[in-house]
């Protein structure tokens, strides 16, 4: 038995019915057992503080465990192409030449690494085992890892923290095309900040399509979200904006997120609704919105950079979140994503429950799509 547990046990131990005897016959030693010296009191108090560091620990550890495990489990796929094919073309190889950054190239480009980021990647592999000397196929492997850390740093600040403030009202706009996951990310933003007793309200103002109310309220109020819908059919997104701004002012909300139309096939009309929407937001709150994420699938690889070109052009976008990472192969559309616009990747999507949706990290993020090769590197 612990020694805390022991002196727990001594002060406030449960008295028997021999004990209350004796208390009767000794009523002297019964007040002497009772009382505590000042010594004990401060004994006590220090323990709980070790006590209480320790669990503050455990819990910090199990936490960076369960992301670690989140992002392994979540990009299975991911690491399992990637690594496999890296591993199979050192077990392949004899001799690094050019047969051998050729089949890297495919590697990097079929992980939906674009051909720009790829060539600068090959590029920089090549100086460094020309400067270095390097031979060694699994330091090669390393580099490349390395490489593509690097270069998606690029010695940016890596924080993915969303601007949320306390002591004001935040707004969040979420855009993205229809199948995106937009809805499922904006009632996981919203657990998210529910968890932390914040007051969410979330305006519906894709009001051209009944369904995405529909869903969006179904979702709110399983997270414990209020809402504010459209009262009519094609009711002008600006005033449901309008209306959950003076709402969520008047009755003290923490956070308003904002559900908008992805109709990319009217870029012009996306644009100009895009912009009134900023414009309401920008004069309620007197200042520039808090963030403009932008939701893409990242199982529809090159579409999807396809579709983060598009949005970037018709509003200012703070990040972005990439969506059902764990149904894809192809893990390097976030290096590819970052390199094209130098827009950061602020949540990865790892699965469906509501805690899914999990804060991007980079040394994360690369372990778990390299893990196989980074293992293997440390055996050897």
């Amino acid at each position: 038995m612990g020694f805390f547990k022991k002196l727990k046990e001594k002060i406030f131990r449960i008295k028997t019915d021999d004990e209350k005897k004796l208390e009767k016959e000794d009523k002297l030693e019964e007040k002497k057992a009772k009382k505590l010296t000042e010594a004990e009191t401060k004994e006590i108090k220090k323990l709980q503080e070790v006590e209480a560091k320790i669990e503050q620990t455990k819990l910090v550890e199990i936490e960076k465990a369960t992301k670690v495990e989140k992002f392994v489990t979540g990009l299975a796929k991911s690491n399992s192409n990637f690594s496999k094919a890296l591993l199979d073309l050192n077990a392949s190889t004899i001799k690094i030449d050019e047969t051998y950054f050729e089949s890297l190239e495919e590697i990097l480009i079929m992980s939906d690494v674009s051909l720009k980021l790829t060539n600068v990647i090959i590029h920089e592999i090549k100086e460094t085992i020309k400067r270095q000397g390097i031979s060694d196929k699994n330091l090669i492997s390393e580099i490349i890892v390395d490489k593509m850390f690097l270069l998606y740093a690029n010695q940016d600040n890596l924080s993915t923290e969303l601007n949320f403030q306390d002591g004001r009202l935040n707004v969040f706009m979420m855009v993205g095309v229809n199948g995106s996951g937009k809805t499922t990310s904006i009632a996981k933003i919203a657990a998210k900040f529910i968890k932390q007793n914040k007051k969410v309200l979330i305006a519906a103002a894709d009001t051209f399509r009944a369904a995405a109310a529909e869903q969006l309220s179904i979702w709110a109020k399983r997270v414990g979200a209020d809402i504010v819908t459209a009262k009519k059919e094609n009711q002008d997104p600006a005033s449901v904006v309008y209306e959950t701004l003076e709402k969520a002012k008047k009755e003290n909300y923490d956070l308003v997120i904002i559900d908008t139309a992805g109709r990319l096939q009217n870029k012009v009309n996306l644009m100009n609704e895009l912009e009134k929407l900023n414009r309401i937001v920008e004069k309620f709150i007197e200042r520039e919105i808090d963030e403009a994420l932008l939701v893409l699938d990242a199982t529809t690889g090159q579409n999807g950079i396809s579709q983060a070109k598009a949005f970037k052009e018709v509003t200012k976008l703070s990040g972005i979140i990439l969506t059902k990472m764990d149904g894809t192969s192809k893990g390097g559309i976030v290096l590819t994503i970052k390199d094209e616009f130098d827009i950061h990747v602020k949540f990865i999507g790892v699965g469906e429950k509501i805690d899914d949706l999990t804060e991007f990290d980079l040394d994360k993020f690369i372990y778990a799509m390299a893990k196989d090769v980074i293992e293997t590197s440390d055996l050897t």
